[in-house]
């Protein structure tokens, strides 16, 4: 999961693993893999290197 910004400030989680596209129109939008959209504060590199590090992380954990 990656914490992230809503343009009204308010902060939530994403499951990482079920992001679909992450896109700049200028607002950061990430679609998931369900269809559903969310608008970000949090530029596209910022979001990308996010999921990037949450992904190394999960495969870091002993099984």
């Amino acid at each position: 999961m990656i914490s992230l910004t809503r343009l009204n400030n308010t902060r939530f989680v994403v499951n990482a693993e079920m992001i679909r596209t992450i896109e700049e129109r200028p607002d950061t939008t990430i679609v998931l893999v369900n269809g559903e959209t969310f608008i970000v504060r949090e530029p596209m590199d910022e979001v990308v290197a996010k999921a990037i590090e949450y992904g190394r992380m999960v495969r870091m954990l002993p099984r």
